[in-house]
């Protein structure tokens, strides 16, 4: 990714989305362009106009937490972007230290695939791109849309849902998660601007999706642990699911797992659903579902 074009594009988003009465600021004459101008940001965040001119080209490197702090409170910043901003910040001071791209990984440790395998809701491991490097038996089945369109490639979350039409019957809301994953990807390229894998990602995505370029255009920034999904799966219907995440620091990768309410009848769904799996019941002990 250009750092500086994410950084300028994002700063610039978010002056544009203050208005000078929600800001405190009187309105003055006539505006060509939304929000504030370069000025009031930098009279808010008490710093000079050239200075913040400069973070807004997109030369954070050397930036202060202070000043930092002081371009969240000015712009308003929600606990998502303000985190965007600060990695943003972090992989300015890295970048002379960086010059070769990161790739994202290929594979997973074999412990990993153990804990997978160890786990009875549906669960898989993913990169910052949303690669789905690997699952257990109810992960892949409950992910066999996904998994057959990528082919022989590498399963990935994005490319699926914004280069597949059948995505659009596989997720419960379509919309919703189309948004999520451009929010995620915005946070991936600033945490790690030389990631490649990324890179080439947007660069595929922004050529052929329309819906992916409207959507990355509006920098929206999505950092989340936990949430619910809904999906139409092919053979268990209607999925009303939670999914809490675990990070895997040491190898860049998350870890995602998927449930359902206890009693409802997405967990009934699971159930069917692991028992074509091969897997043990989701709640050991408990009768199986009655035949419909």
């Amino acid at each position: 990714m250009d750092h500086a074009a994410e950084t300028r594009a994002f700063l610039t988003s978010r002056r544009a989305g203050i208005s000078p009465q929600e800001a405190g600021l009187p309105a003055h004459g006539t505006r060509r362009v939304p929000g504030l101008r370069r000025a009031e940001v930098a009279q808010l965040a008490g710093i000079s106009v050239d200075y913040y001119a400069r973070l807004e080209r997109g030369d954070l490197s050397g930036v202060s937490d202070q000043v930092l702090d002081a371009l969240i409170r000015a712009l308003r910043l929600s606990e998502h972007d303000r985190t965007h901003l600060e990695s943003l910040a972090h992989a300015a001071g890295m970048g002379h230290r960086r010059r070769h791209c990161s790739s994202p990984a290929a594979t997973v440790r074999p412990n990993i695939q153990h804990l997978l395998d160890s786990m009875t809701g549906p669960a898989f491991v993913v990169n910052g791109c949303g690669d789905v490097l690997a699952a257990n038996a109810l992960g892949r089945i409950l992910y066999a849309p996904m998994i057959e369109s990528a082919g022989d490639t590498t399963p990935n979350h994005a490319r699926f849902t914004f280069l597949d039409p059948g995505s659009r019957q596989f997720w419960g809301d379509w919309e919703s998660a189309a948004d999520n994953l451009v929010a995620l990807l915005h946070a991936q390229a600033g945490r790690d601007p030389y990631d490649k894998g990324l890179t080439d990602l947007v660069a595929d995505l922004s050529a052929h999706s329309q819906a992916f370029r409207t959507r990355w255009a509006d920098h929206g920034i999505l950092q989340f642990h936990q949430g619910a999904k809904v999906i139409q799966h092919p053979d268990a219907g209607l999925l009303h699911l939670s999914y809490e995440t675990l990070d895997l620091p040491g190898d860049g990768l998350i870890l995602f797992t998927y449930g359902a309410e206890p009693g409802s009848g997405s967990e009934d769904a699971l159930r069917i659903l692991a028992s074509r799996a091969g897997e043990p019941d989701l709640a050991p002990g408990s009768a199986e579902p009655s035949p419909e």
